[in-house]
């Protein structure tokens, strides 16, 4: 199970990778675009689109690493009442929901971007981009949100096997009350 773990980790930790590759990408694109409009008064005409293809990329692919690395917005007042056991059931049912939710989700998103596949749909800008190719960023970055979920049950699950549930407590740096 470890083992699974940490491969779904890194599966997490590469879905955040590319997103900060294609941030960084959308940036470089952007920067030549300025230059291009202020120096060169000519434009790549495509900077306006496939920085909107890049945005759905960067969303979708960081899903799973902030989930990974507990950077999604959390409810914790169950959290505060519940210790030990209690705790690691609720968030296995929690993680449990997401995951199904994701799962639908991902299912659902993959018909779209297949959609797209089907009729070789086209954008209607100069670049004429398949859309299949941004739209498969949709399927792609919820099924790796659904595995990062699944991969959470596990470390759940693991905790409550070893009885240590350390790791399913998180500090707030904002937490005065000292809890």
């Amino acid at each position: 199970m470890k083992l699974t773990i940490k491969l779904i980790d890194r599966l997490g930790s590469l879905s955040g990778l590319i997103s900060g590759v294609m941030l960084l990408a959308a940036l470089i694109m952007v920067l030549i675009e300025v230059v291009m409009r202020s120096v060169f008064h000519g434009t790549l005409y495509v900077t306006d689109e496939y920085c909107g293809y890049v945005m759905v990329g960067i969303t979708f692919l960081s899903l799973a690493y902030c989930l990974k690395e507990k950077g999604h917005i959390r409810m914790t007042f169950l959290q505060r009442i519940l210790k030990g056991r209690g705790l690691a059931l609720l968030e296995i049912a929690a993680l449990t929901v997401g995951m199904v939710l994701m799962a639908i989700v991902t299912w659902k998103t993959f018909w779209f971007f297949w959609e797209a596949v089907e009729y070789r749909s086209q954008s209607m800008q100069v670049s004429n981009t398949y859309l299949a190719i941004p739209k498969a960023m949709m399927p792609l970055g919820c099924g790796m949100f659904a595995i990062q979920f699944f991969g959470e049950i596990l470390k759940c699950v693991e905790s409550l096997k070893n009885e240590d549930y350390s790791a399913l407590i998180k500090k707030d740096e904002m937490d005065f009350e000292g809890n």
